[in-house]
């Protein structure tokens, strides 16, 4: 084992609180540059290991939810998107509206304690439901890289494809693998409905104005990101973790998601069938509030996904979802997955956590 120091801080640390660093070993084994970005944490290899999952944080708003996150004095920290609100081709807001966000005591305390990975979703990427055509991605992929930490030399900031990437915590037989595909960089155009029908039709039943596509031409991911997708389903682990910054399993809402794009979406659940995926669980945001969904395959196989949104955002006209079990909450509220390795098959514990910590919903899994 090797070992690599990263600053937990940020790549910008600030005169208030000192940059910490933690000593995160890199596996011997670890892939060639272009392929993935595998990590162990030694933490991983313990009884339990504590994930938290955040999305949705608007640098303008105040932010008491670090608080309880801290608390949590969790192994690891996955912001799946919209982690400040850009909206712009002007990359200087945009790095401002970062520095406000990363300035933010909480998340200073947050990040100088918790090793953290992240992942953009429209607002950090530049545009509201923005796709491939946004003018400005490839200087803001390195203006979101910088705030995390990403080495320069990292495959991240050159694939000419996105920002997808893995991880790899821990050793056999308490592997964890996360995976980040990138919902922005190659995405199509949305189909939509006309103005006036949403207003009339779709708003009232509390559903968005965006259309299935059923043309198969129309992609999210793009061909190789799906290579590399297909690759990692392949990858041996014990708990797979698959971070998306857009929800999977919800169908249809109307709203930004994978079904948007029904064919990819099924694409996606073909391939846990064609590898025998029975140990991955979903972790989701974008929705400005928390549900858990849960799917059967053919062979009664469960899979569940857990949304968590947002550390800041509301939205109080929760859409329907036929695969959600239990109640919304559309509330600030903060994702945690905790991994319990004591029996012969491990377990994962979803729960979702208002601003004060407490549980709001919970969901125990067995894989």
């Amino acid at each position: 084992m090797k070992s690599i120091k990263i600053c937990i801080a940020s790549a910008f640390c600030l005169t208030s609180v000192a940059c910490t660093t933690t000593s995160m070993p890199i596996s011997s084994d670890a892939p060639a540059p272009n392929s993935t970005n595998v990590l162990t944490v030694s933490s991983a290899d313990k009884h339990q290991f504590k994930v938290l999952i955040g999305s949705c944080s608007h640098q303008d708003k105040d932010q008491p939810i670090w608080q309880p996150m801290l608390e949590e004095q969790a192994d690891l920290l996955m912001l799946l998107g919209d982690n400040i609100y850009g909206d712009t081709e002007d990359m200087a807001l945009l790095k401002a509206k970062y520095q406000k966000q990363w300035a933010k005591p909480g998340m200073q305390k947050m990040l100088a304690a918790t090793p953290t990975i992240g992942m953009w979703d429209d607002h950090d990427f530049g545009q509201n439901d923005g796709g491939k055509t946004y003018p400005q991605k490839e200087a803001s992929r390195q203006i979101m890289l910088d705030y995390f930490n990403e080495p320069q030399d990292s495959i991240r900031r050159t694939r000419s494809d996105g920002i997808y990437t893995s991880y790899m915590f821990g050793s056999a037989p308490k592997r964890i693998q996360v995976i980040m595909p990138d919902l922005r960089w190659n995405r199509d155009a949305l189909a939509h409905v006309t103005p006036s029908e949403y207003r009339q039709v779709k708003a009232p039943q509390h559903l968005g104005p965006y259309l299935p596509h059923t043309d198969a031409s129309q992609k999210m991911l793009g061909n190789a990101q799906w290579q590399w997708l297909e690759e990692q389903l392949q990858q041996p682990a014990d708990v797979r973790i698959l971070a998306s910054s857009l929800q999977l399993l919800p169908e249809f809402s109307g709203w930004e998601s994978w079904a948007n794009f029904p064919i990819e979406r099924q694409r996606l659940l073909d391939l846990l069938v064609k590898y025998e995926i029975s140990n991955l669980v979903i972790v989701s945001g974008d929705t400005h509030w928390s549900e858990l969904s849960q799917v059967h395959f053919e062979n009664g196989q469960a899979l569940w996904e857990m949304t968590s949104s947002g550390l800041t955002e509301e939205w109080k006209q929760v859409s329907p979802n036929k695969h959600r079990v239990g109640q919304g909450f559309s509330k600030a509220n903060y994702g945690v997955l905790d991994i319990d390795w004591s029996d012969k098959h491990p377990k994962v514990t979803m729960s979702i956590k208002d601003d004060t910590g407490v549980v709001k919903m919970q969901q125990e899994v067995s894989l």
